[in-house]
């Protein structure tokens, strides 16, 4: 966003795309650059309102997945703020938005380790309940193994998120952990998910079953936070760091 500044009032200027929930927000954190010479040291915070003159919603993505939550673009034109809309200090908002995005990592690690679970249980209830050539189709050998493999890739990552949450509230360094943490959940709810469909067969793709919607609200965890290939960055920066 751009920001140009007077004595009293800043104006911001620009669009936002992919707001997540900017279909309810009250309240919307905008990043804008104060002083374009300072580079990424002129980005500043601003708190403001959804009612305030020149802000505007557009309309909802029809997205894959996570359908519940809205995602839309964020219009801002000639949008007039005080002094007091500034998050924190001013030139400090590229700071604040780096913090958030590595905490955040944490949060979709539990996101999908959740949705790695659900697409776990459910895939177990049905493999039970289902029975060919006289037997449940979970007693099968093949897909035993297949169960085993995702229940441990799940518990895998279940305590690399745990560990990472535990670093971040003990005030310890947490970024390479977290990136890992929500690396390893989403592949795993990838592969549960993904997995599930397989075991359950041609009902998998049936809507009258959840496994399909496992499917499609996984797929964002590989995406937001940062890529996948963001955190195979973030994770190699952290090593090479430690070694050198």
């Amino acid at each position: 966003q751009m920001c140009i500044r007077d004595s009293k009032m800043f104006t911001l200027n620009g669009s936002k795309m992919w707001i997540t929930n900017g279909g309810e927000a009250g309240v919307f954190l905008v990043f804008a650059n104060v002083d374009p010479s300072a580079g990424y040291k002129g980005i500043t915070c601003f708190v403001v309102p959804r009612d305030t003159p020149g802000l505007d919603i557009g309309p909802r993505e029809d997205k894959l997945g996570i359908r519940a939550s809205s995602t839309t673009p964020v219009h801002l034109t000639d949008v007039r703020v005080p002094r007091e809309a500034v998050l924190g200090e001013i030139g400090h908002g590229y700071k604040y938005a780096i913090q958030t995005l590595n905490e955040g990592r944490i949060g979709i690690g539990a996101q999908m380790l959740g949705i790695a679970q659900g697409a776990f249980e459910a895939t177990m209830r049905y493999t039970l309940e289902r029975q060919q050539f006289g037997q449940r189709i979970i007693d099968f050998q093949a897909m035993e193994h297949q169960a085993a493999e995702v229940a441990l890739e799940i518990e895998a990552a279940r305590l690399l998120v745990y560990n990472a949450a535990r670093l971040r509230g003990e005030g310890k360094p947490f970024v390479k952990q977290a990136a890992m943490a929500k690396l390893a959940a989403s592949r795993v709810a990838e592969r549960a998910a993904s997995q599930g469909i397989n075991m359950a067969g041609g009902v998998g793709l049936s809507k009258e079953y959840p496994f399909e919607k496992f499917y499609r609200d996984q797929k964002i965890g590989q995406v937001y936070e940062g890529t996948t290939n963001i955190q195979l960055s973030t994770i190699a920066k952290a090593l090479k760091s430690e070694h050198e």
